[in-house]
């Protein structure tokens, strides 16, 4: 895979900037469409690090375009069919090859939509408390890694840069997005999380868990929006390598988590810097995903 010097930040003064996330900087085409740009900027506990990963924005726009096309037929998506390079200027093309959408402009809702199928991270951490996670029941006895009897949806809000989403009930989720579309939703990426797994599993891969994200356009239809089943967004572990009872290796930024946990730090920007290896091994890693989901 050809690495370019890593992009910490866009500068498109063609477009609006509207807004420059964790990841993504989002600018305004026009009043339908927005042109979504994939850094390769990482986040961990909700704090952006310093040190950007090559090559990884590249590998979550072709991992989301890959998801978007296979998994459209369960849901309508965001995504546009027009090429990046053409709502921008020439002397800016540059900048979204390879790493940029041209998507609808919807409504964010105001949830994530993680969707779970093991025991792993936070969810391993509610479990050892309250024998649940996100208030979902389980079983006894589970240890850590475990494959749960069936996909479980535990949403969680939506939190700004530099500040931490906060899992919640399916009871608040309700609150926040109405019954109805509450329901709606849990359908929706549970079936997303059961075929893109499924799918994975022949590949080498295990989806350990997911997160979506959702928007409605102005006849208040669903559509799946942000990115879909990246290194970012999922929990991905090598098959071969899989085992209960310890958090597996990863594909994912999991990797740097691990990492930054043995830092002296309080989880709070600024960030420590990423060494060197720590680097390559983690651009790898994305890359890996990309070569073994997609072929």
């Amino acid at each position: 895979m050809n690495i370019d010097a890593p992009v910490q930040e866009t500068h498109l003064d063609s477009l609006k900037l509207l807004h420059r996330g964790k990841v993504r900087d989002i600018y305004e085409v026009d009043a339908e469409r927005l042109l979504i740009v994939q850094t390769d900027r990482l986040s961990a506990f909700d704090v952006i690090l310093p040190t950007p990963i090559p090559g990884k924005g590249r590998v979550l726009t072709a991992l989301s375009n890959f998801w978007f096309t296979k998994l459209r037929h369960i849901i309508a998506n965001h995504l546009l069919d027009v090429e990046p390079g053409d709502v921008v200027s020439a002397s800016e093309r540059d900048q979204v090859a390879g790493r940029a959408f041209v998507v609808r402009r919807l409504r964010p809702l105001p949830i994530e939509a993680i969707v779970r199928g093991y025991v792993a991270g936070s969810g391993w951490k509610d479990y050892q408390r309250t024998g649940a996670i996100s208030g979902v029941e389980l079983p006894p006895g589970l240890v850590e890694a475990d494959k749960l009897p069936a996909p479980i949806f535990t949403p969680s809000t939506k939190a700004p840069a530099g500040t931490h989403d906060e899992n919640i009930s399916y009871v608040e989720a309700e609150r926040l997005l109405g019954p109805d579309r509450a329901a709606e939703v849990r359908e929706a990426a549970v079936a997303l999380y059961r075929e893109a797994a499924d799918y994975a599993d022949t590949r080498g891969i295990i989806i350990a868990d997911t997160k979506f994200e959702f928007g409605t356009d102005g006849d208040d239809r669903l559509f799946l929006i942000d990115e879909a089943l990246t290194p970012d967004s999922s929990r991905f572990w090598p098959r071969d390598q899989y085992r209960t009872g310890v958090s597996p290796p990863s594909f994912d930024k999991q990797f740097v988590r691990d990492w930054l946990e043995t830092q002296h730090w309080n989880k709070q920007p600024p960030a420590p810097a990423l060494p060197e290896d720590i680097l390559e091994r983690t651009a790898a890693k994305y890359a890996d995903a990309l070569r073994m989901l997609t072929g």
